[in-house]
This record gives structure tokens, sequence and C-alpha cells, in this order.
């Protein structure tokens, strides 16, 4: 394919820093949506509080990645934190959705950032692509998400709900707070340590989102973590074997929810999670073990 123009929200964010580098690097034209007057000729204004899109910005655009919202693991869960977390999902996706379908010519895709959080606790039972929203915060979050995204479904834009797990990162996410402890030693499980924990690499992640956009047969919910995940004690094994650190310590449930709030029980709860779509779709990963994404990340 050769190289597309692009647009990105959410690109001062973890995942969307790291995608608009390699889009970039590819040679594509990046279009960053940013909330603040435009400073540079690569960024558009966008509100999404006030349902403001510069529309402009995404004339010729054939694809649209939208990675904003607020950081889930970023400060405690209050009632206001979670009308945040909502909220700038929620009226983001609308927003950018309503935008996509005014366009005389839309884009080709437009790829909406969800969760795996969608199919709330799912225990020790594998789900794919075809399970249900579970209940919950999260999961109610994530069905109103990708509802908000109606209106480019409507106008015939191909649209695919990204459902990214835990995202395996030095920099940021919930790993970006592990990564710190466990080097020090003072890693360990969280809980009983039985609950699965559906992660994928960096480099997965970014590959995934640029499959998406290249792929015309997906289309709808498609699961971004990677093929095997593990529990929380067997995360918690790997990380001491790869940074050659003990991890004795346990964070006792009571004490996590002390801290995290009601966040802590997505910490908690156990999301076993596969990536169905994207491997049948011929996607292939690089680093599909644990051991292996967490030595990307510290690359």
């Amino acid at each position: 394919m050769g190289p597309m123009r692009i647009a990105v929200t959410g690109s001062t964010g973890l995942i969307g820093k790291a995608l608009v580098h390699s889009l970039r690097a590819d040679g594509h034209d990046v279009v960053r949506l940013v909330r603040r007057t435009p400073g540079a000729a690569d960024e558009v204004e966008w509100d999404p509080a006030r349902q403001y899109v510069d529309t402009r910005g995404l004339l010729g655009c054939e694809a649209v990645v939208h990675l904003a919202g607020a950081g889930v693991g970023d400060q405690r869960w209050n009632e206001a934190w979670k009308r945040e977390i909502r909220d700038s999902r929620v009226l983001g996706t609308a927003a950018l959705a309503e935008a996509v379908a005014s366009l005389d010519v839309p884009p080709e895709v437009l790829v909406s950032g969800s969760a795996i959080g969608y199919y709330g606790d799912t225990g020790n039972r594998a789900v794919d692509e075809d399970a249900p929203p579970g209940t919950g915060f999260m999961a109610d979050v994530c069905v109103e998400w990708e509802e908000a995204a109606a209106a480019a479904v409507e106008a015939g834009v191909r649209t695919v709900y990204a459902r990214t797990g835990l995202v395996v990162a030095r920099e940021g996410g919930a790993w970006g707070r592990l990564f710190p402890l466990f080097r020090a030693g003072l890693g360990g499980r969280l809980g009983s340590g039985r609950q699965y924990w559906s992660y994928i690499s960096m480099h997965d992640e970014i590959a995934a989102l640029r499959h998406i956009i290249d792929t015309e047969s997906l289309t709808g919910p498609v699961n971004l973590t990677g093929p095997q995940p593990l529990t929380n004690r067997e995360v918690t094994k790997a990380m001491g074997r790869v940074l050659h650190r003990p991890t004795m310590f346990t964070a006792p449930a009571p004490a996590l929810r002390v801290v995290l709030g009601e966040f802590a029980e997505d910490v908690l709860g156990s999301q076993r999670v596969l990536p169905k779509r994207l491997l049948e779709s011929g996607f292939s990963f690089a680093f599909p073990g644990i051991d292996e994404a967490v030595r990307a990340a510290l690359r």
C-alpha cells in the first residue's frame, strides 16, 4: 500500500505516540487532532467536550484512528473521575464519528479505541469477540463507547472497535507502574494472583492497529491482546525472571481497594481474552509470550 493520510486522536498518549511514530517512519502523512490551538502544520483542533471537530483536517484522510480518552488508572476512582473516564470516551467518539459521517468523501476506515473491559470479569473462562458484554462500570463504559461510533457505521464507513488489553510498556499504563516496583525488588502478585491478565506487547499493539487499517475484511470488534493470557501469578514470575529480582511481596486485595478505590476491581478482576479475529485475519505476533513481551519493553 502506498502512503496514506491518517488522522489520529490521543497522539500524546502511550499508544498514540508510538502509532504516529510508526506511521511516519513508513512515509504516511499523519494529522494529529489536538485539544488546543494548533501549533504545527500537522495539528488540527477538536474539543470532545464541546463536540467540536475542525473537519478540514479530516479531508483526504483514508483512515482515522481514535485513541483519546482519560487514563483509566491515572487516579483513584471516585464519581467525578468515573464521569471523566466515561465522558472523555463517549463524547469524543460521538463527535468524531459525526465529523467523519459529515464528509463528502469519508475515510475508508475508523479505528475506534475500546478495551477488553467490555467483557467484565470472565474468571477462568476464555472469551473472544463473540462474547456478550459483561457487567460493571468499565463494561458499561465500553458498550456506550462503541455505540457512540454509530454515525460512522451508518455512513458506511468500515468501523472497527479495537478492544485493547494490558499493553506491556515501560512508559505508561498499568505496566509502566509495575516495572519500577519489580526493578526495586518490591514486585509481587496482586490479590490471589489467580486472575487472568490479557497482555499485549507494545510492538504488537501498534502492528495490530496498522493491520486493522490495512485489512478490509476486519469490521466490528477486534481484540488487541496476545494469544496467551496468563494469571497474575505467572506474570509476576516472568517479571522476576526477566528482571532478575525477587517477587516475594503480595499486595493483599483489601490494601489495593484502599489505594485504588473501585479501580482495584479491575486489577483484581480476571479477564481471559483471546484475539480470535486478529489471528483469523492472518496477523502474526512478534512477541506472543510474556518473557518476550517484557524483554521487548525493556529494549
